[in-house]
């Protein structure tokens, strides 16, 4: 029955590095050996021994006692262990008939060994190699158990001790104190913390939840699939109905898979609620004791240990509640991260226009917080209520009819809160919606820094950032203030449900009598009741956030855009479409129409067509990612887009993108595509980290390892979209013979090849004209040619153009806009270093250590001011002046004789009591709106300095940076510095000076409370120094750990296309799941640390409690009941007060690392001053547009060879220069010289006589125009991306489109001008975003002009339109081409060629030619002479 072994695998024992026998062969064949031997041997040894007598041995006492318990331990291993091993799980069952078996076996030995005896051998060989065998047969599986102990341990090297911990020890968390001590000694590390358990981890909690999420949407969907005979009305109101529940529907998956262990937590609150209430019930007692002077001492003494008691029970059940709850909260968090990241894999072009990348970074940071706030509050939405009508129970029992004056009190607060609540809501959407717009600005300036940088745009998009933030702090402070109106009414609830009773009580009946046990009973009760009543609106109000439109439309609808992708038809013969139309969304009209293709296997095809024709479109309909009627796909495909999509990570991992290295080939595809001459310029080759998109690679380096990445897939179908454009013709030569050609490495695969270059059509099997969507004609090229149409004259028209720049020079590079790290030599002290460090780029996210310096929080003051922070403090000793005295004046009211059954002067102490009441609830609204304010004013002074910080930073910055970390810094820690940190305050300084009250009344009622006061003092001081120590560290890992996952979905959401074109989905996730189980570790310690803190402060408070309540029974022959009342009900409050004081401590310090994250950028270095106070510069410079350079020298960082080398150049007025050379030749160099993107190392440029050096950045770059190579767009409107000053009229701006031949385009759009571009200006094809860029140039019309390969992404007919724009419309300006394709240059007055940094030839093209130097070659080669 042992059916565990079905096959021996090899690959465990002798194909390894680490040879192990399997499972089944150790529990069987070395289990059965020994075995085996002592059976078959056994009956012929008992023979031998029958005829061999040599007396016998006598049996000592000692032996039989071993005897009889060896055979006893043996039975009872034979019965018992078997079971429990089962059991536990240890053990399968079939197993356990081996272990019967081997114990049969030990009994059997210990019969031989007895019967030796009786012969009288003292020493046995047969049962020597009996044990000798069995010793040996069993090292094998005590090895294999070892190595399985050892990579226990290692895959988990820090297990969280939860798992091991005593039932004490859960209780009261002392689990976590080994962590707060090891915190306290030194700053905490990533590697301290505990790996998380598996409970917790995203793949368990994300594969339960999909699960259930299948479950729901497939009930969802059945539920629907009954209505396809309805009315189209019905079926409107069906779809409504539908996209409301399946908001409920991700609240009803997480409730089945979370509910369980969250109901234990309730059970939990439960209990803790019945231990408060009892409370109260035990004050009266006591108080009743103190008030009755016969009552013998031994029942004080018993009320105040069971007032001690009770309240360290409550704080238990309390803690433990609040554990699980956040435990929850934290795999709800999880699991949304988790589901938004899977949905954002799946995301496609039409879902992107509408939910942009910075929706979805604020998605995973600030909404999931409002989810965990949900779990956290959920509860309070039915027990608050339950805990109301109990406090009112009890508070009518002490006085009657009386406390239905308190109902009306909490029924008028009420609805003034509930309406508060719905204000705040509707102003938070508002706030949240700005927020988004900035964050989503943000990522777009991040993306398009370059593009700012060039056009001195920064100032354009920093007041377009400032006006999302002013709106969004105007909504912020309406929303404190009502918040502020909130907090006044529920910290003088306590004081108006007082008033509205006692005056009640008072003013009906003169009889009515207010004594220590009534008031101070009912103080203790109305405490209580404060608890469910601030909490009752925020947990509606949350509630209502989760499951009404705010975080459905977050989540839910979110979830719904993202459609999903169902790839196309790819049959073993090749691709077919069979009257395919397609569309972006359904909604919109289809851009694709009657669409028939049918690829073989194994073939070309070429897709050609003007700007816009639907060429990029056709690949995205193949690859699934529009909308469609049919289709599905068979085999693997490599997609590379026309902008190529570069992973921040290195350029191996970039090309082998999750692949296992084969050198060979690895090799094969490096030359193939022309990667070989950039590996000698990389720093650490191909081990140089490249920044985020691409940013330290030119235009053709990211598009050639794009190709390299789907050439290394080695699979069955590829879809090339345009991947000749960025790269020189003779790169696009040799890429197109070594790879896409039919001898090049993919000749046997099936290849779309979209394509601008008419010399590579000739050997393309199968050629498809598109235009306006259709395919217009179709066939090889001959045949095109035979049948004279459009195609026909097309390529007559520009064949003699096309041939001449076929083979431009073999060295002239496409280091296009090649910036900072590229062209680095590595010096010779850089050759000794690691290859590993020479290629590192961006910076990881470093998180600060020890406790936050002094600096930070006389910083966030500083910015408040001192005339805010005075006022404040006064405001909040009056505030409590005032507390203290209502209070006090109503432990005089308590002991007021009575006097012929009333109390004298009644209406007096009420009118005293009224005025000092309301005198505190006055204060508290002042105090909270001025922090407030004050924050506010702290969080728009950071912002701003943030912002400013960013925007003046260098090019390095940003290569060095990673997006995800600035982001972070706009996103959770602004929002932390706009909320969390007053809040935080507001509570802090609440809670400060109400202990301090506190303490003033126990030590006025028992000044011997002092002795213990001072101690418990220390205490608590000792216990907050070890929790703050370590809560800030933690605070700091976990915003440490958070900016990854925020890099890499912006990463995935950029890159989804070509993720899912080639099947990496997987591996993604698997990325993902790390990087929220790294961020999960130090979230996980930081909520358990409150409550470790939470447990031992509240047992300090309750020893204030028994010190109290012993002292006043010790001295109750002194004290009035009054006094002891108002002693006893307030040291009960201590509990609370010490934990809320040292978390508000702990939230101001771990947010006020916020503080210290966003001034981090602020030490930076900075570029030169944007504009210089009285600079000379002329309002027409530059006049005439001469630049010289004078013995010019360039460095990318200090220590790194020249980039340039003594450049020495004049440039005259009107003159057209070539700028060709080699692959970092330092042509781009040059480029961002004049654009002082870097500073000059040596030398100086003068433009028209002036020192560029000597006046601003935006002087300089506003008057000198580039076209860049990378076509950046934001998102606002056409007119916005031209024009963002408003600076030109609409005539200019039309003129200027009308020449970049864009005038029918954009006069055909809905909106026109204003037509909405979306983020990275997606809804345009890459042409027409070329062509907006050199509108953008036509409307400047500077006097200096640079252009950096601009026409890469159109098409032959535009570029030659545009080329003749360009010699037209800047005829009187001076142009700089840094030239990839020669012929473009021909006609210009000079040509310099450069060479490593130096220019080794300048002259006319002509004279260049006749003096056959290195253009002579270039020119040659390309066939130009």
């Amino acid at each position: 029955n042992i059916n565990f072994c079905t096959h021996y695998d090899w690959n465990v024992t002798w194909y390894t590095a680490h040879p192990d026998l399997t499972q089944c062969f150790q529990h069987t064949v070395l289990v059965w050996f020994p075995c085996f031997y002592l059976w078959v041997c056994a009956p012929f040894y008992c023979l031998y021994l029958r005829f061999y007598d040599n007396g016998r041995i006598s049996l000592s006492s000692l032996c039989c006692a071993k005897t009889i318990f060896v055979s006893t331990c043996l039975s009872c291993l034979m019965v018992f262990c078997p079971v429990l091993l089962v059991c536990f799980g240890f053990l399968k069952l079939p197993m356990t008939s081996i272990l019967t078996e081997i114990h049969c076996l030990q009994i059997l030995a210990v019969l031989l060994i007895h019967l030796e005896r009786l012969r009288g051998f003292r020493s046995s060989v047969f049962l020597f190699l009996f044990w000798t065998l069995a010793v040996i047969c069993s090292l094998v599986p005590l090895r294999a158990n070892i190595q399985a102990i050892i990579d226990e341990v290692c895959a988990f090297p820090n297990p969280c001790p939860v798992e091991d911990a005593s039932f004490l020890s859960k209780v009261l968390f002392w689990w976590y104190g080994r962590l707060a001590v090891k915190g306290y000694r030194s700053p905490l590390q990533a590697e301290d913390l505990w790996s998380l358990r598996e409970e917790d981890t995203s793949e368990k909690i994300i594969c339960d939840l999909e699960k259930e999420w299948a479950k729901q949407e497939s009930a969802l969907n059945g539920a629907q699939a009954l209505g396809y005979k309805l009315s189209e009305q019905t079926q409107l109101l069906r779809k409504l109905h539908k996209e409301q529940i399946s908001g409920f529907c991700l609240l009803r998956t997480l409730a089945k898979n979370f509910g369980p262990y969250f109901l234990t937590g309730t059970l939990c609150l439960v209990i803790q609620d019945a231990f408060m209430f009892s409370i109260p019930q035990v004050l009266s007692l006591l108080l009743g004791f103190v008030r009755d002077e016969d009552a013998p001492l031994w029942k004080g003494y018993l009320f105040a240990f069971l007032m001690f008691l009770l309240s360290c029970l409550q704080s238990l059940f309390n803690h433990q509640y609040m554990y699980a709850c956040f435990t929850v909260g934290m795999r709800v968090k999880t699991a949304v991260m988790g589901l938004v990241y899977r949905k954002s894999l799946v995301i496609n072009s039409a879902a992107r226009r509408t939910c942009t990348v910075g929706e979805i970074v604020n998605l995973v940071s600030a909404d999931t917080q409002k989810l965990m706030d949900f779990v956290v509050y959920f509860n309070a939405v039915w027990v608050a209520p339950i805990e109301i009508a109990l406090c009112l129970f009890f508070l009518w029992q002490r006085l009657g009819p009386s406390a239905l004056a308190g109902i009306a009190t909490v029924i008028l607060i009420f609805p003034l809160n509930g309406f508060i609540a719905k204000m705040r809501s509707k102003l938070q959407e508002v706030q949240m919606k700005y927020m988004d717009g900035r964050i989503k600005l943000m990522n777009e300036i991040l993306s398009g820094i370059k593009i700012l940088k060039f056009y001195a745009w920064e100032n354009a998009f920093r007041e377009r950032v400032l006006g999302y933030r002013e709106k969004e702090l105007n909504a912020l402070k309406k929303s404190q203030i009502l918040y502020s109106i909130s907090i006044a009414s529920f910290n003088s609830s306590t004081f108006l449900i007082a008033f509205a009773m006692f005056g009640v009580y008072v003013l009906i009946d003169e009889k009515h009598v207010l004594d220590a046990q009534k008031v101070f009973v009912s103080m203790a009760l109305i405490n209580i009741l404060k608890a469910p009543l601030s909490q009752l609106p925020f947990a509606m109000s949350t509630t209502m956030q989760v499951s009404s439109k705010y975080l459905n439309a977050y989540v839910f609808i979110f979830l719904k855009k993202l459609l999903k992708i169902t790839l196309f038809f790819f049959y073993i013969d090749g691709v077919v479409i069979d009257n395919g139309t397609f569309s972006w969304s359904k909604d919109s009209t289809p851009c694709l129409r009657r669409i028939n293709v049918k690829v073989q296997r194994g073939s070309l095809v070429a897709v050609v067509g003007h700007v816009g024709s639907g060429k990029s479109s056709l690949l995205s309909a193949m690859l699934g990612e529009m909308e469609k009627k049919s289709g599905h796909i068979t085999g693997s495909v490599a997609y590379v887009p026309q902008q190529a999509w570069i992973q921040n990570a290195t350029l191996k991992d970039n090309i082998l993108f999750g692949r296992e290295r084969k050198d060979s080939w690895y090799q094969k595809v490096l030359e193939a595509c022309a990667l070989l001459p950039d590996l000698e310029i990389l720093p650490a080759r191909d081990a140089t980290e490249i920044g985020e998109k691409g940013l330290n690679l030119s235009g053709g380096q990211k598009q050639r390892a794009s190709l390299a990445r789907a050439v290394y897939r080695k699979a069955d179908v590829y879809l090339l979209d345009d991947p000749l454009s960025a790269v020189d013709a003779h790169v696009g030569q040799h890429i197109f013979e070594k790879v896409i050609g039919p001898n090049g490495v993919l000749k046997n695969k099936t290849r779309v090849l979209v394509t601008h270059g008419l010399s590579f059509l000739p050997q393309a099997d199968l050629i498809l004209v598109m235009e306006d969507g259709e395919i217009t004609e179709m066939g090889s090229y001959a045949e095109l040619l035979s049948r004279k149409n459009t195609f026909a004259d097309f390529v007559k028209a520009f064949s003699v153009s096309e041939r001449k720049e076929s083979a431009t020079n073999r060295g002239n590079g496409d280091m296009g806009s090649a910036s900072i790290q590229t062209m680095e030599a590595i010096s010779d002290t850089e050759q000794e270093q690691d290859q590993e460090e020479v290629g590192r780029l961006t910076q990881a996210d470093k998180a600060h250590t020890g406790r936050v310096k002094l600096e930070m929080y006389v910083e966030y003051f500083r910015t408040i001011g001192l005339a805010f922070i005075i006022p404040v403090i006064f405001l909040y000793a009056f505030q409590q002046a005032a507390s203290l005295a209502y209070n006090y004046w109503l432990s005089l009211w308590a002991d007021d004789p009575v006097v012929n059954g009333t109390q004298v002067g009644t209406d007096l102490k009420l009118g005293v009591f009224g005025a000092l009441g309301f005198a505190q609830g006055i204060a508290i609204f002042g105090t909270t709106v001025a922090i407030s304010l004050g924050g506010i004013i702290a969080s728009r002074h950071l912002h701003l300095d943030l912002l400013n910080n960013v925007l003046h930073s260098p090019m390095s910055f940003f290569e060095s940076t990673p997006s995800g970390n600035l982001l972070n810094r706009f996103s959770k820690e602004i929002d932390a510095i706009d909320c969390m940190i007053p809040d935080g305050l507001k509570m802090m300084l609440g809670y400060m000076f109400k202990l301090l009250e506190v303490c003033i009344i126990v030590l006025m009622a028992t000044p011997f409370a002092g002795v213990i006061i001072l101690p418990l003092t220390l205490l608590y001081a000792f216990i907050q120094s070890f929790y703050v120590a370590t809560s800030c560290q933690l605070r700091r890992l976990e915003s440490v750990s958070r900016s990854p996952i925020y890099t890499h979905f912006n990463e995935t959401v950029q890159g989804a296309g070509v993720i899912r074109a080639f099947g990496e989905q997987s591996r993604f996730i698997l990325l993902a799941n790390s990087r929220v189980d790294h961020n999960q570790t130090s979230y996980f310690p930081r909520f358990v640390a409150t409550r470790w803190l939470a447990v031992n402060l509240e047992f300090l408070g309750n020893l204030l409690v028994l010190a109290a309540a012993i002292l006043s029974v010790m001295g109750r022959a002194t004290l009035s009941p009054g006094i002891v009342g108002l002693a006893v009900s307030h040291s009960l409050q201590v509990t609370g007060i010490l934990s809320w004081i040292v978390r508000a401590w702990t939230d101001v310090e771990n947010n006020i690392v916020s503080v210290e994250r966003v001034k981090e950028y602020a030490e930076t270095t900075k570029e030169a001053p944007w504009a210089i106070e009285d600079s000379p510069l002329p309002s027409d410079w530059p006049k005439s547009g001469s630049i010289g350079f004078q013995e010019y020298g360039l460095q990318y960082r200090r220590g790194l060879d020249w980039a340039l080398k003594e450049i020495s150049l004049s440039v005259n007025e009107r003159e057209k220069v070539g700028i060709v050379g080699r692959t970092g030749a330092g042509k781009s160099s040059l480029a961002l010289g004049i654009f002082r993107i870097l500073e000059a190392a040596k030398g100086k440029i003068f433009i028209d006589g002036i020192n560029i050096a000597e006046i601003g950045l935006h002087e300089l770059r506003s008057r000198i125009t580039i076209i860049p190579q990378d076509p950046v767009l934001f998102s606002g409107s056409l007119r916005m991306n031209l024009d963002p000053f408003d600076g030109y009229t609409d005539e200019e701006v039309w003129r200027a489109l009308e020449l970049a031949r864009l005038k029918n385009f954009v006069s055909g759009l809905p909106d026109k001008l204003n037509h909405e571009c979306s983020e990275g200006g997606e809804n345009l094809s890459l042409g027409q975003r070329q062509l907006v860029c050199l509108a953008r140039a036509l409307l400047r019309k500077t006097k200096i002009l640079v252009l950096d390969e601009a026409t890469a992404a159109v098409d032959l007919e535009t570029d030659n339109l545009i080329q003749s724009t360009i010699r037209t419309q800047f005829e009187d300006c001076t142009v700089l081409t840094i030239a990839h394709r020669l012929n473009t240059i021909m006609d210009y007055t000079r040509v310099i060629v450069m060479d490593r940094g130096h220019i080794t030839e300048m002259d006319s093209p002509t004279n260049l030619i006749s003096q056959r130097g290195q253009f002579y070659q270039m020119c040659r080669e390309a066939g130009l002479v």
